[in-house]
């Protein structure tokens, strides 16, 4: 199975079992929607407490947006200073929640929905991957704070900053960092991750707020993900576009991230549904879509995808048949599925967590919507999540507009 280090690779790291019933070993959060970018977790529960318990609170300074980052020592997490004019982001110890180091550096300027960062930090072999909502990109040691290498992204490649900042996650892809400024010459840049060398850079059309994946399809390894206009696949050995699609229907923002389903790519988009394509034997896509559902049409959300069902949220909850043609099994109105949620997968289970900072838990069947248990997080003022928490062992870590929080969840 293809990870984004061109096979799965998991780092457990060994933990003493303290509070919390921490496991002694386990598979960690280090990137956008976990380590292979499908939001699938061997900890999903199996019920939700009646009450939620927490390890540990944090207070932040600044509105969040970005995902969290951890494992078995560390979280990270971004945060903006109050005057808006300041990144900064927080290494915590992952069993107290106190800083073991952070950083911050100025980015200011306007912005909508806030300007904070967007992307998800990225840990990988003892380094992390911190990149604002402006373009700023640092490198920095995981245990020590200290900087490797540091580069604003839109700057040097002379892009234009697009409407709501940089938001896709950088990409790990063998030794090389795949971003994507979005400039004309440098639309996707691969930079060595440990010197943040050019490696290469390759034309093309203005940055989307969609992550990459890599991945093999059609048998040929391929980063895969969003232009401001198109879909498509690029070569990570030299940054060759290898195919582009347009959508049938134009205007999509090209949010959420593509999935890879057993070599098929799905993807979901707010003017052209959800659809899954196949690829040629050279890798190149089959223009005419598989399938496709108009039912599930986010704006923002990413589907997350188990036992052969898709699982989204955008104007409520819908779960769609992967073998027979994406057919709408069942959905359903409730507020928690309204707006904006993220989704997390495994163990016959759909993990559900509203931007009313409400945790859903659904059984993964075909026949109807099963609801296991739920529970709210939060009450009073600024508990909205936007920010895509992370799971390790019986532990989410979880933001909301004011505070980062350690929940205990049921084994």
């Amino acid at each position: 199975m293809e990870s984004k280090a061109g096979f799965i690779k998991v780092h457990p790291q060994a933990v003493e079992t303290k509070a919390g019933n921490a496991p002694a070993r386990m598979a960690e959060w280090t990137d956008w929607r976990g380590p292979n970018r499908d939001a699938v977790s061997s900890y999903v529960p199996e019920k939700l407490p009646a009450k939620p318990t927490f390890l540990w609170k944090r207070p932040l300074r600044g509105i969040g947006l970005s995902g969290i980052a951890a494992t078995g020592k560390y979280v990270i997490v971004s945060d903006k200073s109050k005057d808006n004019k300041l990144d900064i982001f927080h290494c915590l110890d992952a069993e107290t929640g106190e800083e073991a180091w952070a950083i911050e550096y100025p980015a200011e300027g306007e912005m909508d929905f806030t300007n904070a960062p967007r992307a998800n930090p990225v840990i990988y072999e003892g380094l992390v991957y911190l990149l604002g909502a402006f373009g700023d990109l640092h490198c920095v040691e995981l245990d020590t704070g200290q900087i490797l290498w540091k580069k604003n992204i839109v700057k040097e490649f002379c892009a234009e900053l697009v409407t709501w900042g940089m938001c896709s996650t950088p990409l790990i892809a063998d030794d090389k960092l795949i971003v994507n400024p979005g400039a004309k010459d440098a639309s996707i840049v691969a930079l060595d991750r440990r010197t943040g060398k050019v490696l290469w850079k390759t034309p093309g059309e203005p940055a989307s707020y969609s992550s990459f994946i890599i991945g093999k399809f059609g048998n040929v390894r391929q980063i895969v993900g969003y232009d401001s206009i198109s879909l498509g696949g690029w070569d990570p050995e030299t940054g060759k576009r290898l195919w582009q699609l347009l959508g049938e229907e134009e205007g999509d923002f090209n949010v959420p991230t593509p999935i890879n389903f057993n070599g098929k790519l799905l993807v979901s988009t707010e003017n052209n549904g959800t659809r899954l394509y196949g690829f040629d034997d050279n890798g190149r896509i089959q223009p005419k879509h598989l399938a496709r559902n108009f039912d599930l049409s986010p704006d923002t959300s990413t589907p997350v995808v188990i036992n052969g069902m898709v699982f989204g949220c955008f104007g409520g909850l819908f779960c769609l048949d992967l073998n027979d043609g994406l057919k709408t099994l069942y959905s359903s109105d409730d507020d928690a599925f309204y707006d904006y949620a993220c989704l997390i997968a495994g163990n016959d289970r759909v993990l559900v967590i509203s931007v009313e900072s409400e945790m859903v838990l659904l059984q993964a069947n075909k026949e109807r919507l099963t609801l296991l248990s739920r529970v709210r997080l939060f009450e009073g003022m600024e508990i909205e999540v936007w920010s895509h928490p992370a799971l390790l062992g019986n532990r989410m870590y979880v933001r909301n507009m004011t505070e980062i929080c350690c929940v205990l969840l049921d084994k």
